[in-house]
């Protein structure tokens, strides 16, 4: 059944706001590696490779937002955590836009991401609070297909504004992104929490719930491959453009490949929901790690023998497809399994994992993109450990449970 509230707007305005808000992180990340080269080169002329910080720093902000963001939504209504998300991130976008050193807009970035996480988190919460049962997955489904759009578009689009206005428009086009979000919400969105249903908010649940997830072992393991899945994508993330500039000269149309693989890979979240009931989310996720293992070892040797270029090329963007489907498969199912024990404490403990994973992610991958060299070798060998550490956890996390049904 669905909400009084929800009726103000229709199915298919609502799912475009919830698309909307939960794209920004996406389009906050995909649409800036376009500008990496200029903005390197034009405030870290004497190591171009600290403009990756400008990805990680975001990632970190964010992480740190997603802690709070839940409960305060919780607390004060979901508007207002929306609409204060929005307004940080359009000042911070603002600052960025008129930085005139890399430390300004780090800082910058760092604050954007603490703005994004108002929308990206608040999104799932008030389709929870607007909808429930099939009706609530199928619009959660709408706006995730819509979502995984995204990536595919944001880059041309970053290439668009810079060819046009130069990088800085490109915090003018999130600026923009975010007003269109806060006014269509104030005016658009009934607030979804009414005032009975709000809890407040109380530092002391939320490190109640920190030590709980830490005390279970399957929680606790799952957080930690979950962690080293997104350092597996940010480091892909933060180092690709640089890669398809340095090593392969394709800098002009990297965006256009960087389309074409985050269409291909977004199946995987359809394989995924097809196979996952009968197969199992651990299962999935320790295929696809030691999968991931075998591909990077296979990119480790073709590094050390010279390949011709056209080929190298095509190799690295099989590559790069296998490490983002490999998210695809993985993420989901390790976010539901590191929840599945926590149904008591569900909204608390989606804010606690997701700021953890995203934290220490960025933590990881941010030295490991810095340590750019003109070869595949940094990612390579860096993406190969973290699969490796991930899938040996995983299965450990198969002996616990046994020990746990023994």
């Amino acid at each position: 059944m669905t909400s009084k509230n929800a009726q103000a707007m229709s199915k298919a305005e609502f799912i475009s706001l919830v698309a909307m808000m939960m794209a920004t992180v996406a389009f906050s990340i995909d649409a800036m590696l376009p500008a990496l080269p200029e903005i390197g080169a034009n405030l870290s002329p004497d190591d171009v490779n600290r403009a990756q910080l400008i990805l990680t720093s975001f990632v970190l902000g964010m992480g740190i937002g997603t802690f709070f963001t839940g409960p305060l939504s919780d607390a004060f209504g979901r508007k207002p955590v929306i609409i204060v998300g929005a307004v940080v991130y359009i000042l911070s976008a603002g600052i960025a836009w008129a930085s005139t050193s890399l430390e300004l807009v780090l800082f910058a970035r760092v604050t954007m991401g603490l703005g994004a996480a108002g929308p990206r988190v608040v999104a799932i919460a008030i389709v929870r609070d607007l909808y429930s049962g099939r009706e609530m997955a199928r619009m959660m489904s709408i706006a995730m297909l819509i979502f995984t759009l995204v990536p595919a578009i944001a880059p041309m689009l970053g290439q668009f504004v810079i060819i046009l206005v130069g990088w800085r428009g490109i915090f003018a086009a999130f600026a923009l992104f975010a007003v269109i979000i806060s006014l269509w919400t104030m005016l658009r969105l009934p607030e979804p929490l009414a005032r009975e249903n709000r809890r407040p908010f109380r530092a002391p649940l939320m490190l109640a719930a920190v030590k709980e997830m830490a005390q279970h072992p399957t929680v606790r393991l799952s957080i930690v491959v979950q962690t080293l899945c997104l350092a597996i994508l940010f480091t892909m993330l933060t180092m690709v453009q640089q890669i398809y500039g340095t090593i392969f000269d394709r800098a002009d149309s990297f965006p256009f490949w960087f389309s074409l693989v985050a269409l291909i890979s977004g199946s995987a979240s359809l394989l995924n929901a097809a196979v996952v009931v009968r197969i199992g989310m651990r299962r999935i996720v320790t295929w696809s790690l030691g999968f991931q293992i075998l591909l990077s070892s296979l990119m480790l040797a073709l590094e050390t023998i010279s390949l011709p270029g056209t080929l190298a090329f095509g190799c690295f963007v099989a590559w790069q497809t296998t490490v983002f489907f490999m998210a695809g498969t993985t993420l989901g199912n390790l976010n539901a399994m590191a929840m599945e024990p926590m149904g008591h404490i569900a909204g608390m403990a989606a804010s606690v994992i997701g700021a953890i994973s995203t934290v220490f992610a960025a933590v990881i991958a941010a030295p490991i993109g810095l340590l750019f060299d003109g070869t595949l070798l940094p990612i390579t060998l860096g993406i190969l450990v973290m699969s490796t550490g991930g899938y040996l956890v995983m299965l450990h996390i198969a002996r616990v449970e046994a020990r746990m049904l023994a």
